[in-house]
C-alpha cells in the first residue's frame, strides 16, 4: 500500500469532510432551535467546532478501516447525530421535515461554493494542484452526503422528510422502521442498490443542477 498516497488523500480530503460533517450537524441544530426545540443549543451542538460533531467510531475509526480493508474502493462514515426532541418543535410533524432539510441543504450550499472555488482558481490560474483537488474532492463529498441522507427511509433525513410528508398513517408505519432503518440502509449498501439506484442518479441529477446554478459566475470570472 502507497503510504504516500492515503497521506496525500487525506491531506486534500480532511478540511472538506471536516466543513462538510460539522456544518450539515449544525444546521440540523439551528433549525431545530428555530423551530422551537432547544435541545441541541443546550447541549452545544449549534457549533463549527468539528470536535463536537465527530463520532470517534462513525467519523475516524470506521472509515479508515474499511479504507485499509477495500483498498480505498468503498467508505463509509458518520458524525454524532444532533439531538432533536421533535415534540418541543412548534408544529413537530411540519417542522420535522425542515429539520431534516438542513443538513442536506448545507452540504448543497457547500458543493456550490466549492464548484465557485474551482471557477475563481481557473481564473486565478495557480500552477499548484492541491487547491484543485481539495475543491473536487469538496464537491464529491457533499455530493455524497447530500444523495446519501436523503435516501427515503428513517433514521436518514429523507426518512424523516418522508414521514413529515405523508398522511399520519402512513407516517407512522414508515417511523415503525427506524429502529432498524440503519441494518436495512447498510444492507442495501452492501448489495450496491443505494447506490445504483439512488446515490448516483441523484448526484448526477445534483450536479448537473450546481453546473447551470454557477454557470453565470463561471462567464463572469472567464
Amino acid at each position: 500500500m502507497d503510504f504516500a498516497s492515503i497521506i496525500q488523500t487525506v491531506a486534500v480530503y480532511a478540511l472538506p469532510v471536516l466543513f462538510a460533517i460539522t456544518l450539515h450537524e449544525a444546521a440540523h441544530g439551528y433549525a431545530a432551535l428555530r423551530f422551537g426545540d432547544n435541545t441541541a443549543a443546550m447541549l452545544g451542538r449549534i457549533t463549527l467546532n468539528p470536535l463536537k460533531h465527530i463520532d470517534p467510531v462513525g467519523t475516524i475509526a470506521m472509515p479508515l478501516l474499511l479504507y485499509f480493508a477495500t483498498s480505498g474502493a468503498f467508505l463509509f462514515g458518520y458524525a454524532k447525530p444532533v439531538p432533536v426532541r421533535f415534540g418541543n418543535l412548534n408544529n413537530p410533524k411540519r417542522d420535522m421535515v425542515w429539520v431534516a432539510l438542513a443538513g442536506p441543504f448545507a452540504n448543497f450550499v457547500q458543493a456550490f461554493l466549492w464548484v465557485v472555488g474551482i471557477y475563481v482558481l481557473n481564473a486565478m490560474g495557480p500552477e499548484e494542484r492541491f487547491f484543485y483537488e481539495m475543491c473536487r474532492a469538496g464537491i464529491l463529498v457533499n455530493l455524497v452526503m447530500f444523495a446519501f441522507n436523503l435516501f427515503p427511509l428513517p433514521p436518514l433525513d429523507g426518512g424523516r422528510i418522508l414521514v413529515g410528508l405523508l398522511p399520519m398513517r402512513a407516517a407512522v408505519m414508515v417511523s415503525r422502521v427506524e429502529p432498524w432503518g440503519f441494518f436495512i440502509v447498510m444492507g442495501l449498501v452492501l448489495a450496491g442498490v443505494v447506490s445504483t439506484l439512488w446515490l448516483r442518479p441523484v448526484m448526477n441529477l445534483t450536479a448537473q443542477t450546481l453546473e447551470w446554478l454557477t454557470t453565470p459566475i463561471r462567464l463572469l470570472l472567464t
